[in-house]
């Protein structure tokens, strides 16, 4: 098994996304690669989330700052120049949730701190959040990403983010102060004294020495331009978003949901839907078209009885707003 080591010299997060999606794409069985990356003043929103809910769109770009959409699922976070963010693009056969989470918990507690997971994505340090995570499978890797607070700007974060308050209630708080730190203000950490941590820890954990490959050699292949221009692209962070509103909103155990329909009177049939939603299950938007696209807008269509139980129930759950 070998060790690759990426680290970014840039900070447009259009950049550092398509080098990622480009690893991610490679066929390498039989590599395991950490990449460590910064974003300048950068809201992200998940694969299925609406923008303009998520955050002030014209705040942010006014004053310098980028919106980028991923390709995995969850809610919005915020990255900014005090922060890290690091990937794990892994082989099917290698891929283990757990063993990368301790990769990211030996680097911070080698500074005496203790960290415990939280749900499915999320890493605390004294019962508050400093990394947020998510996860992707591609045709030949899959990829375990998040992002690591360490000095970043709550202030920003506070002013860029729309957090609604349902879903603080949900996770028992009452500000977005209340639920984050910034490691700089427990220990010493810094942006930069944390990224040897970071590769030690990826040596202990693998039992291998890490080869680095050059950023620069990455970012100007071709089939990293292209990417690039997709994630910049008004297209892709927007998607149809700045002509659909949304008109029902509910908040449940698995996440948010917003929902916008288009009904044609005529047949009373559901012509068009568009969905925003922090799920981890980026799947949820197709398959929730498939049920509901040329469904009856007065009763709820049947469930595809081949859904996994899990999908099965959250499609439930939103069907309930609707119908």
């Amino acid at each position: 098994m070998h060790l690759q080591l990426v680290i970014s010299n840039q900070t447009n997060p259009h950049l550092n996304v398509a080098v990622e999606n480009y690893l991610v794409s490679c066929d390498a069985p039989d590599t395991i690669t950490l990449y460590l990356w910064k974003n300048h003043r950068t809201v992200v929103i998940g694969q299925n989330q609406n923008p303009y809910a998520e955050c002030d769109v014209e705040l942010l770009e006014s004053e310098g700052g980028y919106l980028m959409r991923r390709r995995t699922g969850g809610g919005a976070v915020y990255h900014d120049d005090g922060n890290i963010n690091f990937s794990f693009v892994v082989p099917p056969a290698h891929y283990d949730q757990l063993r990368q989470f301790r990769v990211l918990m030996k680097a911070v507690e080698s500074y005496g701190l203790h960290c415990e997971l939280s749900g499915r994505n999320d890493v605390l340090c004294d019962g508050r959040k400093f990394s947020g995570n998510a996860f992707s499978r591609g045709t030949h890797q899959y990829l375990h990403h998040g992002t690591i607070l360490i000095a970043g700007n709550v202030d920003d974060m506070r002013r860029y983010l729309k957090v609604k308050p349902s879903k603080l209630s949900r996770h028992g708080v009452a500000s977005v102060r209340s639920r984050v730190v910034n490691l700089s203000e427990l220990a010493a950490v810094t942006s930069d004294n944390i990224v040897p941590r970071l590769v030690d820890a990826f040596e202990q954990e693998y039992g291998g020495q890490v080869v680095e490959t050059a950023f620069d050699q990455l970012r100007t292949l071709p089939a990293v331009q292209r990417l690039y221009d997709e994630f910049a692209s008004d297209e892709w962070r927007f998607a149809r978003w700045r002509s659909f509103h949304a008109e029902r909103h509910g908040s449940f155990d698995w996440g948010e949901v917003e929902l916008s329909l288009v009904v044609d009177e005529a047949s009373r049939t559901i012509t068009d839907i568009e969905v925003s939603t922090d799920c981890l299950m980026v799947s949820l938007v197709d398959e929730l078209r498939r049920h509901l696209i040329g469904a009856s807008s007065v009763s709820a269509p049947p469930l595809d009885p081949s859904l996994q139980p899990e999908l099965a129930q959250i499609i439930s759950d939103i069907d309930g707003l609707i119908f």
